[in-house]
């Protein structure tokens, strides 16, 4: 068993409690161990859920240095086997990076989707994005497609997909083809843009949407589907290299421009290496991001009740020294949990804290120590059907592989 720091999580049962009363206390319990199908070179995790099912992927390197995409379903019956997505071969040689992974989703009630990263000919941050849909829980794939069309040897990456009210899959990455001179003359070149397009059933695409035409190079994106329609966020990057986390929302079948969640003017001549997350129910939305604005370090969400076009003010979560690498989810209570990492003098920390839309703070509680570097890669969290909080994580040291901890009660 992982246990919590203080064993609770504090909350308010609802939106006006918090500012009167004491909160009220749901115990957490301990974190159980889950033992997922995983080989002992797994890093980098994602995770999704639909219905009673949570979808775990991974990464995951062999004796022979070949790399796997891989993903396993939990269910009522336990865990499926680990089904590989793709691998690397000497034609298709996987881009390898920390930040910037593969993952697998349910988006559809039977159909997951996944994505990965390949080099080009250039190596180096020449790469490209591959998609590819399984409909029988992840034992077979279709053939893998590009869904950038520039054929130009540039970065593509930092994927997020979302279901769509038609049926249909979005996604949204990073692109890097207007990022580069390419007629080698004049000497100029342009900025990393974000870039849209989404895919049926079959497979069949809808052409590219160009969203914002200046981001941050290498920070995650997020998606969330609120009752409203689509909502991404991404660190944006201004012309004085301000990298404030903008939002943007599909409307009319029409991305709206890029609005700051909250304007912290954070200045910083490179990508900080630490996008936002997003999620949403009904139209209430939460985004959960990290600034260094002031040259202050600091975890905070925000909320919004309309769909993701205004933000209350920041909340504050961490603890003083916040590493960022954030996630966050909504909870039944009307709360967002808030996961983000907490430097300590040689280690690092995976935190959570439940967060009120009207500034209520719960008490942090520790997910596990972890490493402070790269090697720990970004946590991830989700809620299953029964209200518990399911946890993934790369491990460290000699321990270096995919944990899964499940909180042993719900959390509402």
């Amino acid at each position: 068993m992982i246990s919590f720091r203080s064993g609770i999580l504090v909350a308010c049962l609802s939106a006006t409690a918090c500012m009167d009363t004491a909160p009220d206390v749901i115990i957490m319990g301990e974190l159980e161990a889950l033992v997922p199908p995983l080989g002992e070179g797994s890093v980098w995790p994602g995770l999704s859920t639909s219905g009673g099912r949570v979808v775990l992927s991974w990464q995951e390197r062999d004796a022979d240095n070949v790399w796997s995409v891989k993903t396993a379903i939990l269910d009522e019956d336990g865990w499926t086997p680990a089904y590989t997505v793709a691998h690397t071969t000497k034609d298709s040689e996987f881009f390898i990076n920390w930040a910037d992974f593969a993952g697998v989703e349910l988006l559809q009630e039977d159909m997951l989707v996944a994505h990965w990263l390949v080099r080009g000919p250039e190596r180096g941050y020449d790469y490209g994005v591959r998609i590819s849909r399984s409909t029988d829980a992840g034992q077979t794939w279709t053939e893998a497609w590009t869904p950038h069309t520039d054929g130009t040897r540039t970065e593509h990456g930092f994927v997020s997909k979302f279901s769509m009210d038609d049926g249909k899959v979005g996604m949204v990455w990073l692109d890097g083809r207007d990022s580069v001179d390419r007629d080698g003359a004049s000497g100029i070149t342009g900025a990393v843009a974000l870039r849209y397009r989404s895919f049926d059933r079959d497979g069949v695409p809808t052409p590219e949407v160009l969203i914002d035409d200046r981001v941050c190079d290498c920070c995650q994106t997020d998606a969330a589907t609120a009752a409203s329609g689509p909502v991404v966020v991404y660190r944006d990057r201004s012309p004085d290299e301000v990298r404030d986390i903008y939002v943007t929302r599909l409307v009319d079948g029409q991305w709206t421009e890029g609005a700051p969640v909250h304007q912290d003017g954070w200045v910083i001549p490179a990508c900080p290496v630490n996008g936002p997350a997003v999620a949403a129910r009904g139209n209430d939305v939460a985004v959960a991001w990290f600034t260094g604005a002031d040259d202050e370090l600091k975890a905070q969400v925000a909320f919004s009740n309309d769909g993701g076009v205004h933000f209350g003010e920041p909340i504050r979560v961490d603890e003083g020294r916040p590493l960022g690498r954030v996630d966050v989810l909504w909870l039944e209570n009307g709360s967002a949990l808030v996961m983000w990492m907490e430097r300590r003098t040689r280690t690092g920390e995976i935190l959570v804290r439940q967060v009120m839309p009207d500034g209520g703070l719960g008490e942090v509680s520790l997910v596990t120590a972890t490493s402070a570097g790269r090697d720990s890669g970004f946590p991830r969290m989700i809620q299953d059907s029964e209200g518990r909080v399911v946890f993934a994580w790369t491990g460290t040291g000699q321990a270096r592989r995919v944990r899964v901890a499940r909180t042993s009660e719900a959390v509402r």
